[in-house]
C-alpha cells in the first residue's frame, strides 16, 4: 500500500448565523487526525461564493462551467479531494440548500469518488438529510458509504469546550467509518489513476481486507 496520504475533505453544510456545524467538524476532523491515513482539509461553504442561481449547462454536461470567482478555491479543493465527508444538520427534513447549491455547481469533483456523512440535529440526528444525500450523490456517480456517524439532540452532547460529553461510542463509530471510506478511496484512487493510465497512484489496496477495515498493525 502507497504510503501517500489520503486527501480528505471535510465539508460544513450548512451557513446559517449560529451554526454547530464547525463544532461537529472540529470534532471530526480530531477523529480523521488520529486515524492516520488521511490528510484533511475541512471546508467551510460559509467562506465560498455560492449563486442559487446555476450555469445553463449543467456540469455533467460542461465540467468547467464558468463560476463565481468567490468559488474558484472551493472548486479546487473538492477536485484534489480523494475522499469526502459531509458535515450537515436536517433542516425541514433535508439539508441545507448552499450545500444543495454546492453539489449542483460540480460534477466531476464527485465522480468515482467515496463520500461519508456526519449529521446532527434535533431528533433525527440529520438522518433524514443523509438519505435524501445518498440519492443525489447516487446521481452523481459517488459511492456513499453504508457508515455514518449521527449526534441527535446534539445541544445534550457536546461540552461547552465542544467536546463530547460521552466520547465512546461515537468516537468508534467515527474509526468505523473512516476505515471504510478509507478502503473506498484507495480503491477507487487507483481506479482512477489506471483510467488516466497514472502508474503511481494505481496501486492496490493490498492490506485492506474484505470487511473495510486494516491489519491491526497498520495502525501507526
Amino acid at each position: 500500500m502507497s504510503v501517500t496520504p489520503l486527501r480528505l475533505a471535510v465539508i460544513i453544510g450548512s451557513v446559517r448565523e449560529g451554526r454547530f456545524g464547525t463544532v461537529v467538524a472540529a470534532w471530526f476532523a480530531a477523529q480523521a487526525a488520529t486515524h492516520g491515513r488521511f490528510e484533511i482539509d475541512v471546508i467551510d461553504l460559509a467562506e465560498a461564493d455560492i449563486p442559487l442561481v446555476l450555469p445553463a449547462v449543467s456540469p455533467a454536461l460542461e465540467p468547467n462551467p464558468e463560476r463565481p470567482a468567490g468559488m474558484l478555491d472551493l472548486t479546487e479543493r473538492l477536485s484534489a479531494a480523494d475522499a469526502f465527508v459531509i458535515v450537515t444538520p436536517d433542516y425541514n427534513h433535508s439539508y441545507p440548500a448552499s450545500l444543495k447549491a454546492v453539489i449542483d455547481w460540480h460534477f466531476t469533483q464527485w465522480q468515482r469518488k467515496p463520500i461519508a456523512f456526519v449529521g446532527y440535529s434535533g431528533a433525527t440526528g440529520g438522518l433524514t438529510a443523509i438519505e435524501h444525500l445518498r440519492q443525489v450523490f447516487s446521481e452523481l456517480d459517488a459511492h456513499t458509504v453504508r457508515e455514518y456517524v449521527s449526534f441527535p439532540r446534539y445541544y445534550l452532547l457536546f461540552g461547552e469546550d465542544g467536546q463530547l460529553l460521552a466520547p465512546a461510542e461515537p468516537e468508534a463509530a467515527a474509526q468505523t467509518m473512516l476505515d471504510r471510506l478509507q478502503w473506498w478511496a484507495e480503491a477507487l484512487v487507483a481506479a482512477r489513476a489506471l483510467v488516466a493510465g497514472d502508474p503511481a497512484r494505481a496501486m492496490p489496496a493490498a492490506s485492506i481486507d474484505n470487511s473495510g477495515r486494516r491489519p491491526a498493525t497498520s495502525r501507526a
